[in-house]
């Protein structure tokens, strides 16, 4: 009896060793699979908040999404790591090498995307538009009303000369206006320095008006010297739009997004299927 107990108490020790076995096998290829969908995740994340960061319209949301893209890439890195350590201590050659596959691609993704979320927060092309809407057409405003006096205190001989100078003035600040969305939306440099040449064109236009203004109704002197300064200030900031838009941010990283990045992420993504279908292939130890 007690040489058959003895027996038994053997036998349930080394079920149980072999049990013990197979379970931290089996976690930790479980563990392997669910740090492979964690990093699918984890990856997607930071694509889509990349992808926010370049089409939010204020820069408090650029950085703000800017920041979630680098802590999910961040994961994805740790995630990375963990799920090499199990691969390799399981013996899995295929699945370490497609992990290896997409850490190669990740990097190439992380390098180009580093570019798209510092061309994104700037958001010089937004800010071109703001100062377009606003500023610019304030100062457009300024100079049409303060020509206004100049055309009342004309003399009857001359009002419709005085009506024609003035109304070539404020046309021609009107074309500079409404050749300031396509310069802010081009991503040729060539194109803009085309709109480029047109709107000086037109600012010489403005102020060879006010000059004939000048000298055929030297009267209004006072009135003139303020157009002349209205006009000035719309071309400064005429300028600083210019300057926004030839930096072109926006354009820039929502080209990228929509290109190279695109097809990395799929690279990207395809690594990491590839290591889920090779995970879930593989049985459990001990196991047909």
């Amino acid at each position: 009896m007690a040489a058959r107990f003895g027996a038994l108490a053997i036998a349930g020790v080394m079920v149980a060793a072999t049990g013990c076995a197979g379970g931290s096998a089996l976690e930790k290829l479980t563990e392997a699979r669910r740090l492979s969908a964690d990093l699918l995740v984890q990856f997607t994340k930071a694509s889509d908040a990349a992808n926010r960061a370049v089409m939010a319209d204020t820069d408090e949301e650029s950085v703000a999404f800017a920041r979630e893209s680098e802590e999910a890439a961040t994961e994805v890195q740790r995630t990375s790591a963990q799920l090499g350590m199990i691969v390799t201590g399981l013996g899995y050659s295929n699945e370490a090498r497609f992990l290896g596959d997409f850490n190669t691609r990740f990097a190439d993704y992380q390098t180009l995307d580093r570019t798209i979320l510092a061309l994104a927060v700037e958001n010089t092309n937004l800010k071109a538009q703001r100062l377009s809407f606003g500023p610019v057409q304030k100062e457009a405003e300024a100079f049409r009303q303060s020509l206004e006096p100049i055309v009342r205190s004309a003399s009857p001989a001359d009002a419709w000369h005085i009506r024609a100078l003035a109304a070539t003035a404020v046309s021609a600040v009107r074309e500079i206006q409404a050749l300031q969305a396509p310069h802010i939306a081009e991503a040729n440099d060539e194109a803009m320095t085309r709109l480029e040449k047109d709107m000086a064109a037109s600012a010489s236009e403005a102020r060879g008006a006010l000059e004939m203004l000048a000298r055929a109704q030297p009267s209004s002197k006072t009135h003139i010297d303020l157009a002349i300064s209205a006009l000035g200030r719309f071309m400064n900031l005429n300028a600083q739009l210019i300057t926004l838009s030839r930096r072109n941010s926006n354009v820039r990283s929502l080209a990228l997004s929509l290109g190279k990045k695109r097809m990395l992420t799929a690279s990207c993504e395809e690594s990491l299927r590839a290591l889920q279908d090779a995970l879930a292939t593989r049985g459990f130890p001990g196991t047909r």
